[in-house]
């Protein structure tokens, strides 16, 4: 019979076992958007397929949500005879089962859930991720024909703001570019 004082004590078990749970936890930790989160403006030269500048004015707000976090970024594209374009969009993104990778919440299902939208019916399927200093926003567009198109959005800190890159991919050909600063706010 093995003595009683070579087993290990309940309070060595318990302190082994707390270990144990946080080297788990620290593998699972999620990528942090505290850094991130802010306004931003700038401007910028949209460069189009065929050559083409365009002019716009761009700003993206980024904040905390109880789940995760929102982007919101807005772009107004002036035309040369005056008029403005402005487009807005707003998405929620929250923790998926992947680190430093985030679904994004665009619709809730029956249940009250906040889901994914559908590609396959010509709706964007939009994810974030956060790769060090960087966090990119992708929204991939499935055309009726099967052919795709990638929007990805690079936003990475840097001192004073964001540099941002922006490209329009469709099937493999980059359609639309840009590269330019956004000033925190």
């Amino acid at each position: 019979m093995t003595p009683l004082r070579s087993f290990p004590s309940l309070a060595v078990m318990r302190l082994a076992g707390l270990m144990a749970l946080l080297v788990l936890m620290a593998g699972v930790a999620r990528a942090d958007i505290s850094a991130f989160v802010g306004t931003y403006t700038g401007s910028a030269e949209v460069t189009s397929a065929d050559g083409t500048k365009i002019p716009r004015d761009m700003s993206v707000d980024i904040s905390e949500t109880k789940e995760g976090f929102r982007v919101k970024w807005t772009s107004v594209t002036l035309r040369s005879d005056g008029r403005r374009k402005e487009k807005s969009y707003t998405i929620d993104f929250v923790p998926s089962d992947r680190d430093a990778v985030y679904a994004a919440a665009m619709r809730r299902n029956v249940f009250g859930h906040e889901v994914q939208l559908n590609p396959m019916k010509g709706e964007p399927y939009v994810w974030s991720r956060i790769d060090s200093e960087t966090l990119t926003v992708y929204s991939l567009f499935v055309d009726v024909d099967g052919g795709y198109s990638l929007q990805q959005y690079d936003r990475t800190l840097s001192d004073g703001g964001l540099d941002l890159r922006f490209q329009t991919i469709r099937d493999g050909e980059i359609l639309r570019a840009v590269d330019t600063f956004l000033t925190r706010q």
